[in-house]
């Protein structure tokens, strides 16, 4: 018998997306899936059942190795034979003698009970039942504890295709017209003020892609030649290629976020009533392109106004679809059709548009409804500058317009003249010198001598390629949620351990500090059901979301613990309210420890834990929580937000957001005591921590170690040798000795070191 080849070949996601690119149809699509799984694991069957939430049912849907009228035919109810019972119960169920079972459901005439061994597994996307995947063989006891687990990470690839194909399915197109847009107002000033949400500066023309009141794509030239059929389908033919070139280069640069993030395109391109609607129009005598934005409006429409949100969230990629195909049919940009040159103004951006977007080459982006610290995070990891402004700006700039994005400090320049272009192109030349690793040196030092050291942010694996090149002593935070906000479904145990070891092999035995998943506030989950909450940044986030799902948080913890085996790992909960929630936290690391030892699995031992000092509960208790803890880190953005009661993405109250304030000073300072008096390692994180005012503050208080955004660590280490440690300690001492705000910015004002004004 051939060995089975399951584990390493069907959990890796770029056999999936090579299924993906060999058949459009989704019929043959499943197919190939079942085809290749049943070769892959040596099995007589392999078979895809879909679940039908209103019926309770599950239905197959491909097969191989079972009778082939069996599809569309054989049906189970919810709990009815081992297949129905494995996704009733969320669970795998394997068995080796499935004739002689309480559960075995027979169907005549299918040859299904040829196969004794029999394992059922349920597609899951969360907690929502999606389908089951199942395999058979003739031998009995065949299936192993090996074949369980990789045929539960195929299931979760799985989920997230099947899901959108649902999802189009329940959106179904009832002939909704399309309404006329509203025409823009078009901006009179030279110069608009924003929001800076990341940094740098971009130069292209304004493209609209965002809601069902704006343009979905280039509308006809009355003048211009008509397009037939032909040309359309060209444009079909051509758009699938690229989307599958790009989905190959985004799982190649972005191996930890970019899970079939280009699904939803393919699948809409593929339906019939997209593709073949626009067909129909080209066929009735209406030009291609005016024949693509009327679909394009079509879907538009149905699916903003879903109650879905799952489905709300493919309104940009239709739109995206839509563009796509008009400039292939236009033959614009001949073969790239991407967003090169462009600013794109969007109301509303997902993590996982950001990323589309991004590898499709898009300048910068201008968002009016806010940005979310994720998105914010994501745009500067992918070096995107970014910046917010209103919606009634926003929708004044008319499409096409040429425009300078100065996203340091949120400024949009609307048709700019050259002595503009002139300036910024000095300005992008001194910032290139002053984050240039070029003269980083191994160790940081301050003039008198102390060591300081600077560890690293790592937000996306691609974050850890400029992390060495700027010399960072290891990861301070890895922010782990990104594999889990940019997709449709939560992470396997198999799937996060790839990209945590990953992490911790380019670091080279480095120490890397791993971040629980910290969700909720502006960081939410678009497949997690239970977000509806009045005040989300109160409510279930972080470590108290952690800990109420039980399941999703030991998968986490497993995966990081088998990623730190024979390396220098620690492990940080965030949003730490008590030492409670500490102890119950790290109690469930320890149940993962012993597990992982009994199932001979290798992993850290030696894992130590920590608490994030973020809220003021914890301050409170700073002390119980350093002798129990293994270390501390602020998390200066959150404890600044939580102290003074302030939404730092809230416009209204944002110039109330100050890290300067006595009480944050006082807070930083009583953290950093507790730590020494109890000799446990303390470090800060977030933009404080590389904010150049305060460094002589963080310096004098007794803070050593500083987790940055690397391209900052050049300037930091510069600053850092420019401090004497006496002096630093003089001033923090001062700065602490200060009771109101105003004093506090008179002193740093008379040392130069007075907080930057809104312009």
């Amino acid at each position: 018998m051939m060995k089975k080849r399951n584990v390493d070949l069907v959990c890796d996601i770029a056999e999936l997306i090579s299924l993906a690119e060999g058949g459009r149809d989704r019929r043959e699509l499943l197919q190939q899936v079942v085809t290749s799984v049943a070769s892959h694991m040596q099995a007589d069957v392999c078979s895809i059942y879909i679940y039908d939430e209103e019926d309770k049912e599950l239905t197959l849907r491909a097969t191989q190795g079972l009778d082939e009228r069996a599809i569309g035919a054989v049906k189970l109810k919810l709990g009815e034979g081992i297949t129905g019972r494995a996704v009733r119960e969320l669970r795998p169920i394997c068995v080796g003698t499935a004739s002689r079972s309480d559960s075995y459901k027979f169907f005549p005439g299918i040859h299904e009970e040829d196969y004794e061994a029999f394992l059922a597994v349920p597609i899951l996307r969360g907690l929502r039942r999606i389908g089951a995947l199942v395999v058979q063989a003739d031998e009995a006891n065949y299936f192993t504890p090996n074949d369980v687990k990789a045929l539960r990470a195929i299931a979760a690839q799985l989920a997230t295709m099947i899901e959108n194909v649902q999802l189009l399915s329940e959106a179904r197109l009832e002939a909704a017209a399309s309404e006329t847009a509203a025409p823009k107002k078009v901006i009179s000033e030279s110069l608009i003020k924003g929001r800076s949400a990341s940094t740098g500066t971009a130069r292209g023309k304004a493209f609209t892609l965002d809601s069902a009141n704006s343009e979905s794509c280039v509308l006809p030239d009355p003048d211009a030649k008509p397009h037939s059929l032909e040309d359309f389908e060209r444009a079909v033919e051509k758009t699938a290629e690229q989307i599958d070139r790009l989905q190959r280069q985004t799982s190649e640069e972005l191996a930890d976020v970019a899970v079939l993030i280009f699904s939803a395109h393919l699948l809409i391109l593929e339906d019939d009533q997209f593709s073949g609607r626009i067909k129909g129009l080209i066929e009735e005598g209406c030009e291609a392109v005016k024949a693509i934005a009327t679909v394009v409006d079509e879907y538009v429409e149905v699916f903003s106004k879903s109650k879905m949100p799952l489905i709300r969230e493919k309104v940009l990629d239709v739109k995206d679809l839509g563009n796509r195909l008009t400039r292939n049919l236009l033959n614009e940009e001949a073969d790239t059709a991407d967003y090169q040159g462009q600013i794109i103004i969007a109301h509303e951006l997902l993590p996982s548009d950001i990323l589309k977007l991004s590898a499709e080459n898009v300048e910068g982006f201008i968002v009016s409804s806010g940005v979310t610290s994720h998105n914010a995070i994501i745009s500067r990891s992918l070096g995107i500058p970014m910046v917010a402004i209103s919606r009634e700006q926003a929708d004044a700039i008319p499409d096409g317009e040429e425009m300078l994005m100065d996203a340091e400090q949120g400024i949009i320049y609307l048709h700019p003249g050259p002595e503009v272009y002139d300036k910024y192109r000095d300005l992008d030349q001194a910032w290139r010198v002053l984050h240039d690793a070029a003269d980083m040196k191994e160790e940081t030092r301050t003039r008198c001598g102390q060591r300081i050291s600077i560890f690293a942010n790592i937000n996306l694996l691609s974050d850890l390629k400029p992390a060495r090149e700027f010399k960072a002593e290891g990861v301070g935070l890895y922010r782990s949620e990104f594999p889990f906000i940019v997709r449709n479904d939560f992470p396997t145990e198999e799937e996060q351990y790839v990209i945590y070891k990953k992490l911790v092999d380019q670091m080279e035995g480095r120490m890397v500090t791993f971040r629980t998943l910290d969700i909720g506030g502006d960081k939410m989950l678009s497949y997690y059901s239970n977000v509806n909450e009045a005040n989300p940044f109160l409510g279930m986030r972080a470590i108290r979301f952690s800990l109420e799902n039980k399941d999703i948080f030991s998968q986490q913890l497993r995966a990081f613990l088998r990623a730190g085996a024979d390396a220098d790992t620690r492990i940080m909960f965030p949003l730490v309210s008590s030492v409670d929630d500490f102890i119950a936290a790290r109690d469930i690391a320890y149940e993962c420890m012993s597990s992982l030892d009994a199932e001979g699995i290798a992993f850290n031992p030696d894992t130590k834990f920590g608490v994030m000092m973020e809220l003021p509960s914890a301050v409170e208790v700073v002390d119980e929580l350093a002798q129990e803890a293994d270390f501390l880190s602020i998390g200066s953005n959150d404890l600044i937000q939580y102290m003074l009661a302030v939404d730092r993405t809230n416009e209204m109250v944002s110039s109330l957001y100050l890290a300067h304030h006595p009480a944050i000073l006082r807070a930083i300072n009583r953290i950093v005591r507790a730590g020494l008096k109890y000799e446990k390692d303390v470090s800060i994180c977030g933009d404080l921590s590389a904010d150049p005012r305060m460094l002589p503050f963080l310096l004098g208080v007794g803070l050593k170690k500083f987790s940055i955004d690397s391209v900052n660590a050049p300037t930091l280490q510069r600053l850092v040798n420019e401090l004497n440690m006496e002096e630093a300690e003089k001033i923090a001492r001062t700065m602490l000795a200060l009771g109101r705000i105003s004093e506090v910015e008179a002193f740093l004002l008379e040392r130069n070191l007075a907080p930057e004004c809104e312009a």
